[in-house]
């Protein structure tokens, strides 16, 4: 049941983000990505939000972003170079290991993370990917990589109301990134990598020929 509450605390944790207005400070904005930030309460550190209307009906922008192995996202998102399922625990609800390449021209070493994740739907139609850091048996820190920690995180699709071939894409990311980083790298690597994550997020829309 432990991971399963943790699973269901970050799905709160996210929709939260998403609604509350208060306190966003936007630090990049690019074409109709926007992205911000606020100081986290999970961590020392920050939480980064994203926001993007995406050319797409919200089934065809999900099976872009659905947390499955083998699933889209490690072919067109740069920051997961593999996403391997380490539990199913029920049909939406699962333990899974992702690893990250090197980024930052080489600052920021390759990293891996175990997450508790939950798909979510709701009424309104809405979809979400919702995960947070948890500790695994069958995956303790591996060597080569810098075993970082993601705080309450995940996607959130939501269908735009008369428009069915628009979906607003909400990202968040609070991650304890591990080693010894300097707080500047961390800083300015977030809000440029979510807004190539929806530049990239929005060719692979584009590019799925069976929705």
């Amino acid at each position: 049941m432990e991971h399963e509450d943790r699973a269901k605390f970050a799905a709160e944790r996210l929709l939260g983000y998403t609604k509350d207005p208060s306190g966003w400070k936007v630090c990049k904005k690019s074409n109709d990505v926007v992205v911000s930030w606020r100081p986290s309460v999970e961590y020392p550190g920050n939480v980064y939000k994203g926001e993007a209307l995406v050319n797409g009906g919200l089934l065809k922008v999900w099976e872009c972003l659905k947390p499955i192995p083998n699933g889209l996202r490690v072919k067109w998102d740069s920051n997961v170079k593999k996403f391997e399922l380490l539990q199913q625990i029920t049909e939406d609800v699962s333990v899974c290991r992702t690893v990250t390449p090197s980024a930052a021209m080489g600052i920021i070493s390759p990293r891996d993370f175990v997450d508790v994740i939950v798909v979510k739907k709701y009424e309104d139609g809405t979809i979400s990917s919702n995960a947070t850091n948890v500790l695994h048996s069958s995956c303790p820190p591996q060597p080569g990589f810098v075993r970082g920690f993601n705080h309450p995180c995940g996607c959130v699709c939501v269908p735009v109301p008369g428009e069915p071939n628009k979906t607003q894409v909400f990202t968040v990311f609070q991650t304890d990134l591990g080693g010894l980083l300097p707080r500047s790298v961390v800083e300015s690597f977030f809000p440029s990598s979510m807004a190539e994550f929806y530049c990239n997020l929005t060719k692979a829309v584009k590019s799925l020929k069976d929705f």
